[in-house]
């Protein structure tokens, strides 16, 4: 059969026949009832599923990033008291390094005072014991000189020291107010 054209009025293109529309409703109606019967609870499920690996993801990334949170703060807290720790043996360095450069320098005077004193002490018995040798030299002399000028042996050896010594106090102290 061929169809013929029929002429068909322009508002009858859009509007079906009821007959078309009662079939595609029973059709729309069956086709509802095995989606809802069988499709639907199946993608629920699958939804379902998937909603609650993506909440225990959530939940188990929050519970990581609060452990890291605190891991984080407690290295914080380590890293902030090992600072604490390292200024105060620095302090600690630089004090017992000043009292040990304050103690050197006291041993050092101390030794310094010690070795004056000694070198004084050692000096001054030097200066006596150059003084009291030269006096014997020096009355020795004057003793042989006076011998020969007088032409006799002075050999009296107490007088002759008295003679000395008297003569050599004389000489220091006209040397001593003359300075």
């Amino acid at each position: 059969m061929i169809l013929a054209e029929a002429e068909v009025p322009g508002w009858r293109l859009l509007i079906p026949l009821p007959q078309e529309i009662v079939w595609s409703a029973v059709f729309l109606l069956i086709f509802a009832l095995v989606f809802i019967r069988f499709v639907l609870p199946r993608m629920n499920a699958v939804l379902d599923e998937r909603s609650e690996k993506i909440e225990g993801g959530i939940r188990h990334a929050e519970q990581a990033q609060a452990q890291a949170d605190q891991l984080k703060a407690d290295q914080e807290q380590e890293l902030a008291a090992a600072r604490q720790e390292a200024a105060s043996i620095r302090d600690k360095a630089r004090q017992d390094g000043q009292r040990i450069v304050e103690e050197a320098k006291a041993r050092a005077e101390a030794e310094s005072e010690r070795v004056l004193a000694s070198g004084r002490q050692q000096l001054d018995a030097e200066r006596l014991a150059a003084s009291t040798q030269l006096r014997g030299e020096v009355g020795d002399l004057a003793s042989d000189l006076a011998s020969k000028i007088v032409g006799e042996s002075l050999s009296d050896d107490d007088r002759s020291r008295r003679v000395i010594d008297r003569f050599l106090d004389d000489l220091e102290s006209s040397q001593a107010a003359t300075r």
